[in-house]
């Protein structure tokens, strides 16, 4: 199965990346979204032919985890997690971390019919 933009859909990287996070961080929500083909014709994947259609993705997770953690903190845990699938062709994150009361707090602050 592939996605519409023709990259895998949780290939042994993204499972890794689902199955680490799950167990660590007990999330209330976690997307992970495959950008790996936008970066296909960067200097580094034409390197690797292309790399492997799993080398850039997005995360957005919410975990009561958080609670008491700067972002720093937050992302370094991820890093810290994911330490095994970086050596091994991962090759950029890019980290929205949040607490459900951050996600209500922002919710509150958005007027009502906006978009």
């Amino acid at each position: 199965m592939t996605t519409a933009a023709g990259g895998p859909v949780d290939g042994p990287i993204e499972g890794a990346i689902r199955s680490k996070l799950t167990s660590l961080l007990r999330p209330s929500t976690l997307t992970i979204t495959n950008d790996s083909w936008q970066h296909r014709h960067h200097t580094a994947m034409r390197s690797q032919n292309g790399g492997n259609g799993e080398s850039h993705f997005s995360i957005q997770v919410v975990s009561e985890v958080f609670v008491d953690k700067t972002t720093m903190e937050r992302h370094r845990m991820i890093y810290t997690a994911l330490a095994e699938e970086l050596k091994n062709g991962l090759h950029a994150l890019s980290l929205n971390t949040k607490t459900q009361a951050e996600i209500l707090k922002a919710e509150a602050r958005t007027p009502q019919g906006t978009l």
